[in-house]
């Protein structure tokens, strides 16, 4: 085989055996990241989302990363995923977590459609479903709508990431939702939100319910103004539903749909959770070359060589590029976990690598940050530039989803007692 002589593209940093169609894809990354890299400081000032990237994205087909062709999208898969919101994490966090919460909806139309191959659905039960999927991914793909994904509410279980207390009642025509979302980018500059609800006419996890609710509905609205130590600019404000009417044709409403859905996930939950940790390990990366720029173009006054060249500077970039292969080690280890066909383990051993690739990732790409400050001293130390960026939106890592002691006490809970975290559960389940 002979080598590629193309300059090296920045996921190529994370995963250096792109395929021609993955490293297309990847290109039309590389084509955005100079506007949103420029963007990056007053965005994360603002602490909202840019006008115009969703535009920018959506013009690069990128809205459509991870739909199928056939309903307009790139067909792009989860490593393609992992590397686009590595890649945009390089330069901007708060983008590349908004971008993921944009991706995350099209679980909702792929995995109900895996399920209905598995036959999990009987002939009432399929139609609806089918329905609801493919408008997802329609919406996605052919008509470049960006989607936000909420599903976390302020109230918390002890057995779970989300309980869902938000609740669906029937209406002529569709459902009434009231509930409160606590977590969830790109609210107020999605087109739609993709709300997980539950129906009160329904008992335990059967009751969980998908519903599409177009931004300017009647009775929805953002929660309040989220002023977050990091990722600043994902729009993470929340949503309030009040008496929202949803149709029936936005809506997965079939009893047990959902969770069947959910069963087909390769991985963690819905099978795309890796890409978060992604986003932070791209950080890393992106604050750390900006380090070493900056460390290897500054020389001493006296001797004329680099600050880097210093014990103490040395030490430093050992340590960096130390904690650096060891967040990719464990993002390329989870990737190829999750996205090898055919499987290379059971999915249960995913899962388990999963809680503790998460924490590792997000620790190591934190102690990155940690030490790209030391470098570059005082004078690096400014809120807005990279260094302060990646050491705040790294810290929002270290507590993101789960922090890393949640997830070896469920990776043990798991091995000794054979029962762990829930993805979702309802007040129902829970109270049981």
């Amino acid at each position: 085989m002979t080598a590629r002589t193309t300059a090296r593209i920045t996921a190529e940093h994370l995963l250096p055996d792109l395929t021609e169609a993955e490293r297309e894809r990847a290109l039309r990354v590389e084509s955005v990241l100079p506007v949103i890299a420029a963007a990056a400081e007053a965005a994360d000032e603002a602490g909202s989302l840019p006008e115009g990237h969703l535009k920018l994205l959506g013009d690069a087909g990128l809205l459509g990363l991870v739909v199928p062709e056939e309903y307009g999208g790139l067909g792009g898969g989860l490593r393609d995923l992992a590397a686009t919101t590595y890649t945009l994490g390089t330069v901007c966090g708060s983008t590349a977590l908004a971008f993921f919460f944009h991706c995350s909806s099209s679980s909702r139309g792929l995995l109900p459609l895996a399920a209905l191959e598995a036959g999990l659905y009987d002939e009432d039960e399929a139609p609806a479903v089918r329905a609801f999927a493919e408008k997802v991914l329609h919406l996605m793909g052919t008509d470049k709508k960006a989607i936000g994904n909420f599903a976390s509410e302020a109230v918390k279980a002890s057995n779970a990431n989300v309980l869902i207390r938000t609740t669906a009642t029937r209406a002529e025509g569709g459902w009434v939702l009231n509930g409160e979302k606590s977590f969830g980018c790109l609210s107020g500059s999605a087109d739609y939100y993709l709300v997980t609800a539950r129906r009160e006419d329904v008992e335990g996890l059967d009751a969980l319910t998908l519903f599409l609710v177009p931004r300017l509905s009647e009775g929805s609205r953002p929660r309040a103004t989220w002023t977050g130590l990091g990722m600043r600019a994902s729009d993470n404000n929340g949503l309030v539903l009040e008496d929202c009417f949803v149709p029936d044709e936005l809506s997965l409403a079939v009893p047990g749909a959902f969770t069947r859905a959910t069963s087909m996930s390769r991985g963690s939950w819905v099978g795309n959770q890796i890409a978060i940790a992604a986003i932070y390990a791209g950080i890393a990366q992106g604050v750390w070359d900006y380090a070493m720029g900056r460390t290897m173009a500054a020389t001493f006054a006296d001797t004329g060589k680099p600050i880097a060249s210093s014990p103490m500077h040395q030490v430093l970039i050992g340590d960096g590029e130390q904690q650096l292969a060891e967040a990719h080690l464990w993002l390329r280890r989870q990737i190829e976990l999750e996205a090898s066909d055919p499987p290379i383990l059971p999915k249960e051993e995913v899962v388990q690598s999963w809680k503790l690739a998460k924490g590792a990732i997000c620790e190591h790409s934190h102690e990155v940050a940690l030490a790209a400050l030391k470098m570059c001293g005082t004078s690096g130390a400014l809120m807005g530039n990279p260094i302060g960026r990646a050491i705040r939106d790294t810290a929002m890592g270290l507590v993101q989803a789960f922090p890393a002691e949640r997830g070896k006490l469920d990776l043990a809970k798991m091995i000794v007692e054979h029962e762990g975290w829930a993805g979702l559960t309802t007040t129902d389940s829970f109270t049981k």
